[in-house]
């Protein structure tokens, strides 16, 4: 492919687009957020919730115009990790849980796994990070 941008561009959008729409539902929502961090024993309900949506929206919209998109990537992915573990630990979940729990596992696996090709190879020349460089 003679301008992977275009592709790139698309992969960006796509993997952002789960994080944007979940921190604006979030920051829409804060009490609820709050509560199901609660109910996992964490500190500081309202303050994770806050953080998180800020996080998400914010770092989503920066990997959408390809602005600091490799630490947008990053922050993501580990985010994505903590939650993970966190919030779909199948493996400790009752057996009806268990299949809904590890799909979700695993699809913030692969959405971890977009983001660190993002963090390290770039967001390619359709971004504002490469405007920059030119």
């Amino acid at each position: 492919m003679n301008n992977p941008g275009l592709p790139a561009l698309i992969g960006r959008v796509l993997l952002a687009l789960m994080f944007l729409i979940a921190g604006f539902s979030k920051l829409g929502g804060l009490e609820g957020t709050a509560g199901y961090i609660a109910s996992k024993g964490l500190p500081m309900p309202q303050v994770l919730a806050i953080g998180a949506a800020v996080l998400e929206f914010v770092a989503a919209a920066m990997l959408i115009v390809g602005w600091q998109a490799r630490w947008a990537a990053l922050a993501l992915a580990a985010f994505t990790l903590l939650a993970s573990v966190l919030f779909h630990n199948f493996w400790a979940m009752p057996e009806a849980q268990k299949m809904m729990q590890q799909q979700a596992f695993l699809k913030n696996m692969a959405a971890i796994g977009g983001l660190l090709l993002v963090f390290a190879f770039g967001p390619g020349s359709l971004s504002l990070d490469a405007r920059r460089r030119a």
